[in-house]
């Protein structure tokens, strides 16, 4: 066996772990997102930027509000998914580097000075993050519903600001009945990686 980590937990973070579409009205609670992102937020990035920010949206004032502004065949997901969250990107994490990564604190000005040098740092990084976080939901027992199907103006207008840039909204659940689309066919190692 090539892998460390114990077959089951393989199975729940990587080949049983589908994208789930329906959801039992299970809550999730606030102590499981504690416990993901206590899980997830060691998930190296570079320079230790943590741009990744979560947004949950619990009320049914923003819940509406969010349905409205998703795709139409990603609208029904989200009204009743138990959880959702918008993640986005925060373009001022180099505030954060000198306490993140204080062997370097100059990083802050030294590499991150400019906005847009900041935005694609922030938009890689925090994708990067987004992906931990959907492996932390895994292992924490629920299935995630990822989505970019959405109005990413209006979700900034409306949840955001002008300093955070909307990277997708997920569903957070117990999946529930026919939560899974077939599985979809993978690329094959020989497909993917190239010896140089």
């Amino acid at each position: 066996m090539s892998l460390v980590l114990d077959p089951a937990a393989q199975d729940l973070l990587f080949r049983e772990a589908r994208t789930a579409n329906t959801f039992t009205d299970e809550p999730v609670t606030d102590e499981q997102i504690q416990a993901i992102y206590d899980l997830v937020k060691f998930g190296p990035t570079a320079f230790n930027q943590s741009p990744l920010r979560i947004t949950l949206v619990r009320s049914p004032e923003a819940r509406e509000r969010l349905v409205g502004l998703m795709a139409e065949g990603n609208q029904p997901k989200t009204a009743a998914a138990p959880l959702v969250a918008i993640l986005s990107a925060d373009n001022e994490f180099h505030e954060e580097l000198p306490a993140l990564f204080p062997h370097f604190p100059q990083a802050k000005d030294v590499f991150f000075a400019e906005r847009p040098v900041r935005e694609g740092a922030a938009a890689m990084n925090a994708t990067l993050q987004a992906a931990y976080f959907i492996i932390g939901v895994r292992a924490a027992g629920l299935a995630a519903g990822p989505m970019t199907g959405l109005d990413f103006a209006g979700v900034q207008k409306e949840f955001l600001d002008d300093d955070h840039t909307p990277l997708m909204v997920i569903n957070i659940g117990k999946p529930g009945d026919d939560a899974w689309f077939p599985r979809s066919p993978r690329l094959e190692l020989d497909q993917v990686i190239t010896t140089v």
